[in-house]
């Protein structure tokens, strides 16, 4: 507001997907079966893994991390979507729009780390297998987790209390369906260089360096697997690398292509669809790719559902 707040508005204006209105509710119960999707996918793996005490090493403990982060993330964009959707709503509060601007960085980036911690798991499991208890000792796990939630934390802060700064006095409606980042920015009627910098520089250290650790980390992985005489293990570890990197791949392709490598040729809605890729389509995959896939995931499942099985029984026999 400009004397007052740094900014003249009180809200801003949501537009949401490029939807013809005969088709709205048509994507309203897409989105909603794919987010329910992603909530009851995620939940489960956590449940799990909270249960199950086989599962209580250092590749559940990040998988259960990226599972809650992958949660939040889509809650943070997709029931206001939804709600927007519904009720003909575009408007967003001020401190709302900032409030979940910061909760998607947050979220976001903390994916980007438990991505590198659980990439990095995975090569020290298949190429140092007989010290990976060693290496990855509980202490050094817990450090990985504490570090991405306080670096996250920072960073999301940081382009938050940056953004707070600008001014907005030309136009409030925003072309996206949430307060995206460069979208404010076109936005803004003051200077938005310094953000612009800290968004190149502080992009390439949340966002590249990870992405190249986690190529290099599964570069490692295949050299190591290539030189084990075994087809079926071959097979069933390029099988599993590469699903892992394919969900990477459109995390960060996405990404990196939206905020580092911005277009001036970029339309609003190809812009949107990218979004849309990495706010509600990876966090629905990530469930099936890293666990319900997994045949550590799946004897989890049985066993626990035998177990409420057993005390149902002996609930029934005491009746």
């Amino acid at each position: 507001m400009t004397g007052r707040n740094q900014t003249i508005f009180s809200e801003f204006l949501l537009l949401g997907l490029p939807i013809k209105p005969e088709q709205q509710n048509l994507f309203y119960a897409l989105f909603l079966a794919m987010y329910l999707t992603t909530v009851l996918g995620n939940l489960l793996i956590i449940i799990l893994i909270r249960l199950d005490t086989h599962l209580h090493t250092p590749m559940y403990l990040f998988l259960s991390n990226l599972s809650f982060s992958d949660l939040c993330f889509s809650s943070v964009t997709i029931p206001k979507l939804l709600q927007n959707m519904q009720r003909q709503d575009p408007s967003i509060p001020y401190a709302g729009c900032l409030t979940q601007m910061y909760f998607f960085l947050f979220f976001g980036d903390l994916e980007s780390f438990l991505l590198v911690a659980m990439a990095y798991d995975r090569y020290v499991a298949i190429c140092f297998p007989l010290h990976y208890t060693t290496i990855m000792s509980p202490r050094l796990c817990l450090a990985l987790v504490v570090l991405s939630w306080v670096l996250t934390t920072f960073h999301a802060m940081l382009h938050t209390l940056l953004m707070a700064r600008l001014c907005f006095c030309a136009d409030n409606v925003i072309p996206h369906f949430f307060c995206d980042m460069s979208a404010l920015l076109k936005l803004a009627c003051s200077d938005t260089r310094v953000n612009e910098l800290v968004i190149f520089i502080m992009g390439g250290l949340i966002l590249v360096i990870p992405f190249i650790l986690i190529i290099v980390s599964y570069a490692r992985i295949v050299s190591s697997i290539v030189k084990v005489p075994s087809a079926r293990g071959i097979c069933k570890a390029f099988s599993t690398c590469g699903s892992h990197l394919s969900v990477v791949s459109l995390f960060y392709g996405t990404v990196i292509g939206l905020y580092l490598c911005p277009s001036a040729n970029n339309s609003t809605l190809k812009e949107t669809v990218m979004a849309m890729m990495y706010t509600v389509v990876t966090p629905m995959l990530n469930p099936f790719i890293y666990s319900l896939r997994n045949r550590d995931m799946k004897g989890a499942l049985g066993r626990v559902i035998c177990q409420k099985k057993t005390l149902l029984s002996l609930c029934w026999q005491h009746l």
